[in-house]
């Protein structure tokens, strides 16, 4: 009787260990893309929303998430920073270690000032980028970033990659989070990654 109550203990202790190894395994994996083997996050100099120059390798040492998008984009956009000052929120102190750079794909209608105002109204420690149309397009080719002018009644707007990219405190590119996702997988994965 008491070596049956052991045992049945016992099986009950490997049941637990075994539900949190499992439970431990499915957390410390990223629900984005990932990059396999992890490589350097091209770099590049742009005016930023802040009045200073912005690089990546400014934000060296935090993780930074990388998104393409423009000041008058009426549903992706608006939705992908919405996103994004919510899992803010949801880190709360942990968010010092992080940073939203967000690059402008209409350099034509986004200068540093339209792009700091738009961005206020998300979050205002989120930092835009812009430059002159060559500037922009190189950096949009190193992150294989598609930007096409389409027409629109207000005259045109910009069919872009929707995608955001999760680049580590070393400056690596470690995952591709597609549109779409909510706030819960960017926290579930930018916690694994300020672990790092």
């Amino acid at each position: 009787m008491r070596r049956r109550r052991w045992l049945r203990g016992f099986a009950s202790l490997l049941a637990l260990v075994f539900a949190a190894a499992v439970a431990a395994a499915d957390d410390a994996t990223l629900k984005a893309g990932v990059f396999d083997p992890p490589r350097v996050a091209p770099d590049f100099s742009l005016a930023g929303s802040d009045g200073a120059e912005l690089t990546l390798g400014r934000y060296r040492g935090k993780v930074v998430v990388l998104a393409f998008g423009f000041t008058s984009c009426a549903d992706v956009c608006p939705v992908t920073l919405g996103t994004l000052a919510s899992a803010k929120k949801q880190l709360g102190a942990e968010w010092g270690g992080l940073q939203v750079v967000y690059v402008t794909v209409d350099p034509e209608r986004d200068d540093a000032e339209r792009m700091r105002t738009y961005l206020a109204s998300f979050d205002p420690t989120f930092v835009g980028g812009t430059g002159t149309p060559e500037q922009l397009a190189a950096v949009r080719k190193e992150y294989g970033i598609i930007a096409e002018k389409v027409k629109a009644a207000s005259g045109y707007s910009v069919a872009h990659s929707s995608y955001t990219y999760l680049i580590d405190r070393a400056g690596r590119l470690r995952a591709l989070m597609p549109y779409g996702h909510p706030a819960d997988d960017y926290v579930h994965d930018l916690r694994i990654l300020l672990k790092n």
